[in-house]
């Protein structure tokens, strides 16, 4: 729901009725969302809302922030001004995905600006997952930073599924991993299915033994379940390196391989080209990652990125059809184009 409204309420304002105490579950949501109705398409006041509903103005407050930190409620600017929905009609254009593009002020440094679109990325991803949605999740510095900005929503028999395995040589990764996958779960009500086994295996054939072990394929055949893929793009060349290029899954024998391969990036710990080419990288037959083929199956592919050092890996994420839903800084976007020029 997008519309033009009267200043946000505050949940301090004062009561215009005796309120006869909080609403809960799915009273809750109907009042909220007829709340909403009355306050952003009706242009009601605060306090005839609170008549109508026969309640008090600062429960109207708490209803109406409850329908945007749901969901039920979406705000959308417009500035004619900005150019950030040419930017978004460009990528769209060229590469044929739903692009986001979050503007932001020119002295944040890339920390800050991955934080802020993560944030974006977090309240756009609420309205996909449903009841019964499969959401596949990989880790990542970006999936970090998004899993803390995750909007509540009530679903019933979602699954949220690691992609990819996160131990090494150093550590099981359980802990960095986990995390992210119990907030993901946390926000949506859903079970999880993690994937305790390694990023990389040392040989591919241990690999293709484990991939028959029935635990593992049990969670391999969730993962053939999924209506939604979230995961960011892991860069070779970003000014902030991608965790899993500093924390201990690559060794020196490992970067020259890429290198030779011209490997630009990742997506779940599967490499490719700018091209969206992976076919002969070696060190793809030992990730344990989804391969490409996979995630182009899923409905949504929801790829959230941002700093212009990761244009090239993101533009190789674009042409192998990885991505339908795109969120991407502004700095990011024209540099994405700047490569098509």
């Amino acid at each position: 729901m997008s519309a033009a409204a009267p200043p946000f309420p505050s949940a301090d304002d004062g009561q215009s009725a005796q309120s006869p105490g909080p609403p809960s579950g799915a009273r809750k949501q109907r009042e909220a969302l007829l709340a909403a109705q009355l306050y952003y398409l009706q242009d009601l006041t605060m306090d005839a809302i609170a008549r109508e509903l026969r309640t008090s103005r600062s429960t109207v407050s708490r209803l109406l922030a409850f329908a945007r930190e749901t969901g039920l409620v979406q705000i959308q600017i417009w500035n004619p001004l900005e150019s950030s929905a040419e930017l978004e009609s460009a990528i769209t254009e060229r590469y044929g995905v739903r692009a986001h593009v979050v503007p932001h002020a020119s002295n944040l440094n890339e920390a800050e600006t991955r934080d802020r679109v993560a944030m974006y990325a977090a309240r756009t991803l609420t309205p996909l997952v449903t009841s019964n949605s499969v959401v596949g999740v990989a880790w990542g510095s970006t999936l970090t930073s998004m899993s803390r900005y995750l909007n509540r929503k009530a679903t019933h028999g979602s699954t949220v599924v690691q992609l990819n395995g996160a131990a090494n040589t150093q550590t099981m990764g359980l802990g960095y991993a986990s995390e992210i996958m119990r907030r993901f779960a946390s926000a949506y009500d859903a079970a999880v299915e993690e994937f305790p086994v390694p990023a990389f295996f040392d040989r591919a054939e241990t690999k293709r033994l484990m991939w028959q072990e029935r635990s593992v394929r049990r969670v391999l055949d969730v993962q053939e379940r999924m209506s939604v893929a979230v995961f960011g793009v892991g860069s070779l060349h970003s000014d902030i390196p991608s965790h899993v290029y500093t924390g201990g899954y690559l060794d020196a024998a490992d970067l020259r391989s890429l290198a030779r391969e011209r490997v630009v990036g990742d997506v779940a710990t599967v490499f490719f080209r700018e091209d969206g080419s992976a076919s002969g990288i070696a060190l793809n037959d030992r990730s344990t990652g989804p391969e490409h083929g996979l995630i182009r199956s899923v409905e949504h592919r929801f790829c959230v990125v941002s700093g212009p050092s990761k244009a090239r890996a993101r533009r190789g994420a674009l042409n192998a059809r990885l991505v339908t839903v795109l969120i991407v800084d502004e700095s990011t976007a024209r540099s994405l184009l700047a490569l098509e020029a």
